[in-house]
């Protein structure tokens, strides 16, 4: 088999990763709340974490958990919050956070990697989450 025969995907790298964080900051900044970003790669594996001054340390878990159930079930935990609000509560026997604020990152139409944000209610959580995942498809678009 020659090589050209193997798919190519795009991946997110670190310096990516931390352009990403570095937008979800400023929208964290912007608005005074202390919060801690996580970005993983379209396997769940962490690849930037970053915790601002003053965040509860509890959240470091739960971001990375909200990257990880974005990118395991390939869509924002919100979805799965308002499912299990809607009476799905079956499904907090899977391993994930039914909270909003994880998002998966595309390129190209294609899931590579989440972004999760934990430190404030879940919605702002999710209003950082969405600047990381805006500067990513700006990036793309450059």
């Amino acid at each position: 088999m020659s090589a050209d025969k193997l798919s190519v995907k795009k991946a997110l790298n670190l310096a990516i990763a931390k352009q990403i964080a570095g937008a979800a900051e400023a929208e964290a900044r912007k608005n005074n709340w202390n919060v801690v970003i996580a970005i993983v790669d379209d396997g769940g594996h962490l690849i930037y974490l970053q915790r601002l001054d003053d965040t509860q340390y509890a959240s470091v878990e739960v971001a990375t958990r909200k990257a990880q159930t974005a990118i395991g079930f390939k869509r924002p935990t919100k979805a799965v919050e308002d499912a299990v609000a809607a009476g799905r509560t079956g499904m907090l026997n899977l391993p994930l956070i039914p909270l909003e604020g994880g998002l998966p990152l595309t390129a190209d139409g294609k899931i590579i990697g989440a972004i999760g944000v934990s430190g404030v209610t879940s919605q702002q959580d999710g209003v950082v989450a969405q600047a990381g995942a805006e500067a990513l498809a700006k990036l793309l678009q450059a």
